[in-house]
């Protein structure tokens, strides 16, 4: 029969596990929520330190970059080719490894056209042509591989990977032969 001392030490070592996967789904949230917001950082980038290692990787469909200043610029000119931006992420598979963490989350994307698109008609009203409507959202379904770290101030994300599975809707002009 396992002493008390025995079952307080596999409680604390569960709560560790829960606490350390709550933290990292959180993080990873944050991160979904600062691509279309930008409310985690200013306009220097500088509060994505609280998201990602200073050397973090990250490679996307659009263009790879390295750092949290990179990832600032790319979010920036990504998010300007679009009105307004929607990401959603489930399913999140997290794998600890001490202080390491793997995930794997679904993510869904909706891209609305808008004024300056590179669209014909992009600063009308309704986004298209005389006559025509608006161009349909550009949505995307994939997942993110990411790895984290637990550094003294907390989980860091230090290398994200998005993979697209589909995509429907109008793509911008500057999109097209893009590998998805």
């Amino acid at each position: 029969m396992p002493s008390i001392h025995d079952e307080i030490a596999d409680l604390s070592a569960q709560v560790r596990v829960l606490r350390d996967r709550a933290e990292l789904r959180d993080l990873f949230d944050r991160y979904v929520g600062a691509l279309d917001t930008g409310d985690h950082a200013g306009p220097d980038g500088t509060a994505f330190d609280e998201l990602f290692t200073e050397d973090a990787v990250f490679s996307f469909p659009i263009g790879t970059c390295t750092g949290v200043e990179g990832f600032a610029v790319l979010r920036r000119e990504a998010g300007a080719r679009w009105s307004r931006t929607h990401h959603i992420s489930a399913n999140h598979d997290i794998r600890l490894d001490g202080d390491r963490a793997t995930l794997r989350v679904q993510q869904l994307t909706r891209h609305l056209h808008g004024p300056g698109d590179g669209r014909p008609g992009g600063g009308r009203p309704g986004g298209g042509r005389p006559g025509e409507g608006p161009p349909a959202p550009f949505e995307v379904g994939g997942y993110c591989r990411a790895r984290a770290v637990r550094t003294e101030a907390g989980w860091r994300l230090n290398h994200v990977s998005f993979h697209v599975v589909w995509d429907a809707g109008d793509r911008l002009p500057e999109l097209t032969g893009v590998q998805w």
